[in-house]
């Protein structure tokens, strides 16, 4: 196997934003904040979207992301515009971190014609080409293939990036999954599986479904490597993350990041989650939350103090605020609209 290539030396008067070597996690105060708020915004959006669905005003299904937020928030902060990302039902944390607008996405769940799919894909079925975001995915696993597409389209342009392809536990024993890394490994395909692994595939539990539980080793039979990341640590993350880009981009085929999280809400909305004991989601939330450790880490550097951190979680409040009341007065669809969007054209 070939070594990866190393990077470039960045000239002397170029300001310094990535550690000098993939994994050191060395992170500047102002990344921290980033981290902080992209994670932030998430679970206040999340939350609202919990709360619009119990209001009646999303329909169909609605996966949230809560607990989770450290996974994304983490592997966005090692690529850059041009490298592409899709992912499961489980998306709307995806959509925030890459940066898509929260009206354009909360309108969508709403099923409104200000939303990214013009209200006719609801929660699991959203897309943006501007940001490389390629959806949002109902069907479990089916993104897999399709991020290794992206990832074939990326190596035979020459372009030097990568796609991230996000998918869960409940997707690691998929047959197609199977597929596409062992098309990924044969043509080194530019690919990083990320597996958000939350421990329950719906309502079952790892242990119970999956022979090899440590995920990271299923690409094993095809050569790929992998290792298991603490997913509630968004620098464990994000140092993960640096290695696997890295080896991916110099040449060396994909690689598989398990995310070993935790999602602190049922799989869907109509979930009640009495799978699982309140003491074991109580555990996770009290000592293990993303937010909550990043924030006391802020605090304990001093690079922001508690009311500095009021007023974050203020304003983006009133960003989540503002996109639920941009969905909730955006039109809906015009009924000519189900004949739009059906066909690409050439």
């Amino acid at each position: 196997m070939a070594k990866p290539a190393t990077k470039p030396k960045a000239a002397p008067s170029a300001a310094k934003t990535k550690p000098a070597k993939a994994g050191d996690n060395s992170v500047s105060p102002d990344e921290l904040k980033s981290y902080y708020r992209t994670m932030l915004l998430i679970r206040r959006f999340e939350e609202r979207a919990g709360q619009l669905y119990g209001m009646g005003l999303i329909g169909g299904f609605c996966h949230l992301y809560i607990g989770q937020e450290a996974v994304v928030v983490g592997m966005q902060s090692t690529i850059d515009g041009k490298d592409a990302i899709i992912t499961s039902y489980r998306d709307h944390g995806h959509m925030i971190a890459a940066g898509m607008d929260p009206k354009g996405v909360m309108a969508e769940l709403t099923g409104r014609s200000g939303g990214y799919s013009h209200g006719k894909g609801g929660s699991m079925h959203m897309f943006s080409r501007e940001k490389n975001f390629y959806g949002g995915h109902g069907i479990v696993g089916a993104q897999v293939p399709i991020g290794t597409g992206l990832a074939f389209a990326h190596k035979y342009h020459g372009n030097k990036n990568v796609s991230l392809t996000y998918f869960g536990d409940g997707s690691a024993n998929q047959g197609q999954v199977y597929e596409a890394m062992n098309m990924a490994a044969l043509w080194k395909l530019p690919v990083i599986y990320i597996i958000e692994n939350n421990r329950y595939g719906m309502g079952t539990s790892v242990e119970r479904s999956t022979a090899v539980t440590e995920l990271y080793k299923h690409g094993e039979a095809f050569g790929i490597p992998g290792e298991a990341v603490d997913g509630m640590d968004v620098l464990a993350v994000r140092a993960a993350g640096e290695r696997a880009v890295e080896h991916a981009k110099g040449g060396n085929g994909p690689y598989i990041l398990e995310m070993q999280t935790y999602r602190y809400r049922g799989h869907s909305m109509s979930d009640p989650a009495k799978y699982r004991s309140k003491e074991e989601v109580d555990k996770y939330r009290n000592e293990r939350d993303p937010i909550d450790h990043l924030k006391a880490r802020l605090i304990e550097q001093k690079i922001l103090d508690d009311a500095q951190l009021k007023a974050i979680d203020a304003e983006i409040r009133k960003i989540v605020g503002d996109a639920a009341e941009f969905a909730q007065h955006s039109p809906e669809p015009d009924p000519s609209e189900l004949w739009t969007d059906v066909l690409v054209g050439a």
